[in-house]
């Protein structure tokens, strides 16, 4: 059953900017699923995921679990409030209640998360408008990230994500008990970072809880404006 709870918490647009003019490699499309172990609707959105961070290099798939299923028989051991709280902005934005499952597209397009059409339409749409050119590489080394940011037109919140690439458990209680499900790119942690304002930037943070990284620019309407899969840092060569 699809079931919706009330939100917790109430010319080329680059050829236009002269700072943006230099080649940027495309990015991947953000996308971020709203989920719960606790849901009986959400394994098919689960499953889709899957398939995107198995099949797709162009996108960035993301997993947030919230904890609102926790009440009903079964804890899911991936949910925490950072989730609820990034939910709760989108609900704000889109349709002043959070449910699950729900894939919101690169912070402007909000859906069911098993609408498989609907979401590879937006995709392909984030895609074919995605105008911004800034440069965005990091990588990680001896406990630390390292993210640099080219210049642009613009603000943005740098958010620093670490998630989990693969999870199986068996569900003992709640609407999915007695099934094992398996879930792809469980976000564990979500930081900000610092902020962009438009000059190029260098940061550097501490590791976060998460098997994989990755950088996300959020601009201050909430679309992501940049993403970039955090690479570990190359070894210095042997002298």
């Amino acid at each position: 059953m699809f079931t919706r709870f009330l939100a917790v918490v109430g010319a080329s647009a680059a050829a236009l900017l002269p700072l943006q003019t230099f080649a940027a490699a495309p990015r991947p499309v953000v996308v971020e699923l709203f989920t719960s172990q606790g849901c009986s609707s959400c394994p098919p959105a689960d499953s889709f995921l899957s398939e995107l961070s198995e099949t797709r290099t162009d996108v960035l798939p993301l997993a947030f679990h919230v904890t609102y299923w926790n009440q009903l028989g079964w804890k899911d051991p991936y949910s925490f409030d950072a989730a609820d709280a990034r939910q709760a902005q989108y609900a704000q934005r889109f349709h002043d209640f959070a449910y699950t499952p729900e894939i919101v597209i690169d912070g402007k397009a909000a859906m069911v998360g098993s609408n498989r059409s609907a979401v590879n339409s937006a995709i392909g749409h984030a895609k074919s408008t995605d105008a911004m050119a800034i440069t965005l590489d990091a990588s990680r080394g001896d406990g630390r990230v390292s993210v640099s940011i080219g210049p642009g037109n613009g603000q943005a919140r740098v958010l620093l994500v670490g998630y989990d690439g693969r999870h199986t458990t068996p569900v003992g209680r709640g609407e999915n008990a007695g099934h094992t499900l398996t879930e792809s790119n469980v976000v564990r942690s979500f930081e900000p970072i610092g902020e962009w304002s438009g000059t190029a930037l260098t940061l550097k943070a501490n590791v976060i809880a998460g098997e994989h990284l990755a950088v996300l620019l959020e601009a201050p309407d909430g679309a992501i404006v940049g993403a970039a899969r955090v690479e570990d840092a190359r070894a210095a060569p042997a002298h």
